[in-house]
């Protein structure tokens, strides 16, 4: 630990600490730079093509020390045997005559032609090797930097024909490639996998696309990532998640050396450095050559106050009033962004400075209308968080009162439980009308079968709701971009609010509130929901054995909608399927449902029963009952079966129960609680010989059968077989 501290306190007192660490230029022969690969290089489509081709556009940005020049090749193939080998070209001959000083290489591209990777994919990695050996051999004394591919989006017209998955296996031959041959790697894939209307053509980028490029080869060249970026979520009052150990991470220039500390407090020394009080964790680790970097701290006891000091040696993030305790994601649809202001329990919100608040909120989140160009261009930079104010606390009774009223009843439950010295940090990245597809990464979308089609022509695509589509049209209005973004997008909220948040932080878990949006298509969101999970899991850096970030979720209420019984029942029926993946479990809300109102007002208890879930380890009474099984007794009579002792909500006798023979048509049964079994006992006199029982089938419903723990958790509607021994 003292040695720790002491190469932190290093770093701080360097003043006037250089620039990002460049290749050495000499004075009087500049650095010979030569850009290798296709038409991406040479810069086909680009406007005003030999001055925005990213070659060009990287030789203003290094400077007059430097001579870069474009070898691009359009059609070219990395293969020797491809349709068009970059080997046989002028171009090859002359980058060979121009004895580089740094070679950048971005091949691969028309290598995914059918013509190619299929019959020659053996071939490839050994002529990758030799084409890099070419260079070495005409400059022993050559830099060599290869780049994975630039992206393929669902558009190319061969992407589902085995574009999308060569140029996967393409991407891990060249990171083969750049590991056996000691060559730089430039991922060149994630600078425009979530800008997919920078590539209109499907394959080559436009000038902003070229300028990203640029930019990215420019860091990669010269170490220079700006200096220290962290995610949104790092801000004063900041809460940290605890752990054994907690993930804190970011970008830095190449091969700086990053200082992470805790402490309880921190002064600055006359001489300029940090003097920190009782230190809870600190680490360091040198930043990789793309920049990022991340420390796994030890932080398993609880703080209410602190600092977070992130320092290199030529930049110090300090980051005051931070908290170490539970941190937890708040997403889904406008439920989930109902305020505690319009909630029935609104006064019932007690304020407290132990919970701390983050509220992506977008200020023309709301809008309905036309978006004017502003609000245009913002979404096409993936700028959706709009969060100047960072972290708040919840002692503020007007951010309580804007904020999530579902999670923070959650929120507040949880505080209550976990005592005093507990901090709870409360993430809110819902979106009103938001549809499942949205929260999914675009990779997750692109290789599932079924869901990349939810990206063909989104703003018609039948796939998504109809009202969405609505929305779409009337905010896109007379836009004549037909790659426009939109935040109804499948896979934006997940690019412009999930992964910016979860880069480098930890969080607990996941509350989601959602499915209003995808109630029409249940068979659908049965592909969609576990496809959400993973997302988060997966931005999160939490999707492995050991380690999968728990996901609590609320089955949809009651309200006049046809399609909605069927809907909860997916729903359950996914949790059950869920249930061996590790932490993925519901709520019932549909007793508490609004007739007529999508937006029933009663938000506290499903904030509470969110929050049994997550302290569920606690009690065995934290969950609604579930059914073990059904058996039919011979008599007429079907015996269902419960994991809990079970009462009737309101003292009445039980309602909604229905049974179907074997020709499917339902008829109103009269059920009786056996409390010795722990079973309801089900009958109608119209049903001889049942085959099938639900309960609760009717959109909004009077269903009144519940546990007998604590909180009477209701039990969820249903349809199930009768089993017949």
């Amino acid at each position: 630990m003292k040695k720790i501290c002491l190469i932190l306190c290093a770093l701080l007192v360097v003043s006037g600490a250089s620039g990002a660490r460049r290749p050495a230029a000499a004075k009087l022969v500049p650095v010979r730079v030569a850009c290798v690969g296709n038409s991406i290089t040479y810069g086909m489509l680009v406007e005003d093509r030999e001055r925005n081709c990213y070659p060009a556009v990287l030789g203003r940005m290094l400077g007059a020390g430097y001579d870069v020049r474009n070898f691009g090749h359009s059609g070219a193939t990395l293969l020797n045997k491809g349709h068009n080998p970059y080997t046989r070209t002028k171009e090859y001959a002359e980058a060979i005559a121009f004895r580089p000083d740094i070679v950048v290489i971005h091949l691969g591209i028309n290598d995914t032609d059918p013509r190619n990777w299929p019959n020659f994919r053996d071939e490839f990695i050994p002529d990758y090797a030799a084409l890099i050996e070419s260079f070495r051999e005409a400059n022993p004394a050559a830099k060599v930097y290869i780049c994975r591919m630039t992206p393929i989006p669902h558009r190319h017209r061969r992407f589902k024909a085995g574009t999308r998955d060569w140029h996967h296996q393409i991407q891990e031959a060249i990171e083969r490639v750049a590991a056996s041959q000691r060559t730089g790697l430039i991922d060149l894939e994630p600078v425009l996998k979530d800008r997919p209307e920078l590539l209109p053509d499907a394959v080559h980028p436009n000038v902003e696309g070229a300028r990203l490029l640029a930019e990215e080869i420019y860091r990669a060249l010269t170490g220079d990532y700006g200096k220290l970026r962290m995610s949104p979520a790092y801000t004063d009052r900041m809460v940290l998640q605890r752990g054994v150990v907690t993930r804190i991470g970011g970008r830095a220039n190449a091969g700086r050396l990053v200082a992470v500390t805790v402490a309880d407090t921190v002064r600055r020394a006359k001489s300029g450095r940090l003097r920190f009080g009782q230190i809870a964790a600190s680490d360091t680790v040198t930043a990789g050559a793309d920049g990022w970097w991340e420390v796994r701290l030890p932080l398993e006891e609880p703080m209410l106050s602190g600092v977070l000091a992130i320092a290199t040696e030529d930049t110090v993030a300090l980051y005051r009033d931070v908290a170490v305790g539970e941190v937890w994601i708040a997403a889904g649809q406008s439920n989930m962004s109902w305020p505690v202001a319009r909630a029935a329990e609104r006064a019932e919100a007690r304020p407290t400075g132990r919970i701390r608040l983050f509220r992506a909120d977008p200020t023309f989140a709301d809008e309905r209308g036309r978006l004017d160009s502003t609000e245009l261009a913002r979404l096409n930079r993936l700028d959706y968080i709009r969060n100047p104010q960072g972290w708040v606390s919840g002692s503020d009774t007007a951010a309580v009162e804007e904020f999530s009223a579902v999670a923070w009843f959650f929120g507040q439950m949880l505080a209550d439980s976990l005592g005093a010295g507990v901090p709870v940090g409360l993430i809110e990245i819902s979106l009103g009308g938001a549809p499942a597809e949205a929260f999914v990464s675009r990779r997750i979308l692109e290789d599932d079968p079924a869901l990349v089609d939810m990206l063909y022509d989104w703003r018609n695509n039948e796939m998504a709701q109809d009202w969405v589509r609505g929305v779409i049209r009337g905010n896109l209005e007379g836009v004549k971009n037909p790659l426009q973004r939109h935040f109804f997008e499948p896979a934006y909220l997940y690019e412009s609010r999930v992964a910016p948040l979860a880069a480098g932080y930890d969080a607990e878990g996941v509350i989601w509130y959602q499915g209003e949006s995808n109630a029409h298509n249940a068979e659908l969101h049965e592909r969609l929901f576990p496809a959400v999970v993973k997302s988060f899991r997966e931005a999160f850096n939490q999707n492995f054995y050991g380690s999968l970030m728990p996901f609590y979720f609320v089955q949809l209420s009651s309200l006049n909608r046809p399609s909605w019984p069927h809907f909860r029942d997916s729903q359950r029926r996914l949790e059950e399927r869920l249930h061996g993946w590790d932490d993925v479990h519901m709520v019932v809300s549909s007793d508490l449902g609004d007739s007529t109102d999508v937006h029933p007002r009663h938000k506290k208890p499903i904030g509470e029963r969110l929050a049994l879930w997550a302290l569920h380890k606690q009690s065995p009474w934290y969950h609604s009952p579930k059914v073990k099984g059904t058996l039919y007794n011979g008599r007429g009579t079907v015996n269902v079966y419960f994991d809990q002792p079970l009462t009737a909500s309101d003292g009445e006798a039980l309602r909604t129960f229905e049974l179907a023979g074997e020709d499917g048509i339902f008829y109103p049964a009269t059920a009786e609680i056996d409390s010795i079994c722990r079973a309801v006992r089900v009958s109608s006199p119209d049903v001889e010989d049942p085959y099938t029982i639900r309960y609760g089938w009717q959109p909004f419903t009077r269903a009144n059968l519940c546990g007998t723990g604590p909180h009477k958790l209701p039990v969820s509607t249903f349809e199930i077989p009768v089993f017949r021994e």
